[in-house]
C-alpha cells in the first residue's frame, strides 16, 4: 500500500538548507544597533521637546431637559504632552529590538527558522498604532473613542500579518486573505485623517501647516512600503526569495519612518521656541 505523500509546506527554499549561523548572529547586531538608536531618539526626544499638548476629549450624550431630547456633550478628558507621546514610540521599537538582541534571541531565531518574526508584528501594532493616533491628533482628531478605533483598527492590520505567516506555514500555494483583510483595516485610519485633513484645508483659517502635509505623505508612503515588502517576499522577487532580505528591510524600513515622523513632528510643533 503507498504511502501518502507529505504536503508541501509554502515557505522560501532556504528553509530547506542549514543557514550559517553567522547570519542569525549578524541579525542579533543589527537588532542591537537599531534598538540603541530608537532608545536614543527617544531620549532626545523627551529631554528636547517643548511643553506642546493636544487635547482628548469625550463626546457623551446627556440628556437636555429644555430640549427633552439626548445631545452631545463635549468635555476635556485629558491634555497629552505630545513630546513623551512621540517618544514612545521610539522606545516601544528600543524594546522590542533590545529584546530580540539579548533574552529573546533564541526565540527570534527559532521563528526566523519558520519564516516568521511574531515580536515584529506585535510591536508594530503598538508603536505603529500610537504614530497613527499622533497622526491623527496634529489634523483634529481629537475625540478618544475615534482615536480608540483608529488604534484599534491599525493593530489589527499588523496581526493580520501576523496571521499571513502564520496561516502560510502549511499552505501548498500562498493565501492572500489575512494580507488583503490587513489593508482593508489598515486603510480605513487614513481616509479618516485625509476627512478631516480637507475638511480644515476647506475652513477658512484652519488650514493645517505645512509640516503636517509632509507628515501624511511621507509616512503614508512608508506605511504602504511595508505591505510591499511582505507582498515581495510571498511573491519571492529578487533578494526577497530569502526571508531573511525582507526581514533586515522590516527593521531598516521601522526606523526610518519612525525617524521620520518623530522628526518632523519635533520640527513642526515640539522644537524650543
Amino acid at each position: 500500500m503507498a504511502k501518502n505523500k507529505s504536503r508541501v509546506v509554502n515557505v522560501p527554499a532556504r528553509t530547506l538548507d542549514e543557514v550559517p549561523e553567522k547570519v542569525y548572529t549578524s541579525l542579533r547586531r543589527f537588532n542591537a544597533i537599531m534598538g540603541v538608536l530608537h532608545l536614543l531618539q527617544g531620549i532626545l526626544m523627551i529631554v528636547l521637546s517643548n511643553d506642546t499638548t493636544y487635547p482628548i476629549y469625550t463626546n457623551y450624550l446627556r440628556f437636555d431637559l429644555a430640549a427633552r431630547s439626548l445631545v452631545p456633550d463635549p468635555k476635556l478628558a485629558y491634555e497629552l504632552r505630545f513630546g513623551p507621546a512621540v517618544a514612545a514610540f521610539l522606545l516601544i521599537s528600543a524594546v522590542a529590538h533590545l529584546s530580540l538582541a539579548t533574552f529573546g534571541y533564541g526565540w527570534y531565531v527559532r521563528h526566523l527558522k519558520r519564516h516568521m518574526n511574531p515580536a515584529r508584528f506585535y510591536e508594530y501594532a503598538f508603536s505603529s498604532s500610537l504614530m497613527i493616533v499622533l497622526i491623527g491628533m496634529l489634523v483634529g482628531i481629537w475625540d478618544l473613542g475615534s482615536m480608540i478605533l483608529m488604534f484599534g483598527l491599525n493593530a489589527m492590520m499588523n496581526l493580520f500579518g501576523l496571521l499571513m505567516e502564520l496561516q502560510n506555514q502549511t499552505t501548498e500555494r500562498t493565501d492572500w486573505t489575512s494580507f488583503i483583510y490587513g489593508c482593508i483595516a489598515g486603510i480605513i485610519p487614513w481616509i479618516v485623517i485625509v476627512m478631516y485633513l480637507v475638511g480644515a484645508a476647506s475652513s477658512a483659517g484652519a488650514t493645517p501647516p505645512a509640516f503636517v502635509y509632509a507628515i501624511i505623505v511621507s509616512i503614508f508612503v512608508f506605511f504602504n512600503i511595508f505591505a510591499v515588502n511582505m507582498f515581495l517576499q510571498y511573491k519571492k522577487i529578487g533578494p526577497w526569495k530569502d526571508y531573511l532580505f525582507g526581514e533586515r528591510m522590516f527593521i531598516v524600513l521601522s526606523l526610518v519612518a519612525k525617524t521620520l515622523l518623530a522628526w518632523q513632528i519635533f520640527a513642526g510643533t515640539l522644537a524650543p521656541v
